[in-house]
């Protein structure tokens, strides 16, 4: 592996089950978040959904925020088990009521040698 290759220092995370090197499997992590909109940002939504369709703005700033503290949250669990890295990182969403949406991150912590 060559140095352009190596893990960023600061943290590495990876949707590939395995990282080419020497690295020791620490273990699961496991973070959820549930986001939600305003009333009034949700009926605006709604009303645009249903008039002219097309991106819902205020929805995809929900999940990006959602996915943005969920990975912060599966990124500090990682180092507190001495983590350097996660892979096998796998994202998913469910909607948990009308105008809520819920994000959970996994993957496996690693260590690199």
């Amino acid at each position: 592996m060559s140095e352009n290759d190596s893990p960023s220092p600061e943290f590495f995370i990876s949707t590939g089950g395995d990282y080419p090197g020497a690295h020791d499997v620490l273990g699961l992590v496991c973070a959820t978040v549930v986001h939600s909109k305003s009333l009034v940002g949700d009926m605006t939504a709604n009303l645009k959904n249903w008039t002219v369709g097309g991106e819902l703005p205020g929805y995809s700033r929900l999940i990006q925020d959602a996915a943005d503290l969920v990975i912060d949250r599966l990124k500090t669990q990682a180092l507190a088990k001495g983590a350097d890295g996660i892979i096998g990182f796998r994202l998913c969403t469910t909607q948990v009521s009308e105008g809520a949406a819920e994000l959970i991150a996994y993957g496996t912590a690693v260590r690199f040698l």
